[in-house]
């Protein structure tokens, strides 16, 4: 079974994430966490095989979680997910080792992650 863990401060793109991975994976279990922080607290209970981390949250953002989350889940396959499209926030994700997607969060956008995680 796998699990995709969506972490984004935005309920409806928590949602648009959800509903788009289970339209193609009824199967899978889809947790949620409204930062990064919330995140951190999760990832070990819920075991994710993939994160979808938003970049700018209130309190921790995604790219400050990204090492702790990494620590506590090695396994798991991060994707940031931002409206923020800077050379510079992709140069990071990479750095980290990391995918990056630029929103909004449409099917498409989805299908791409996915199929990048090979899961698709």
């Amino acid at each position: 079974m796998t699990t995709v863990l969506v972490v984004d401060d935005s309920k409806v793109s928590r949602l648009l994430s959800k509903q788009y991975i289970l339209q193609r994976h009824p199967d899978w279990t889809i947790a949620e966490a409204a930062s990064g922080e919330e995140a951190i607290d999760k990832v070990e209970a819920v075991g994710p095989d993939l994160i979808l981390l938003d970049l700018n949250m209130p309190g921790m953002g995604g790219l400050a979680a990204v090492d702790q989350l990494q620590a506590k889940c090695p396994s798991a396959r991060i994707t940031l997910l931002t409206a923020n499209v800077q050379d510079a926030t992709r140069e990071k994700a990479n750095a980290l080792g990391i995918g990056f997607a630029a929103k909004p969060i449409t099917e498409a956008l989805i299908d791409e992650i996915l199929s990048a995680f090979g899961k698709q």
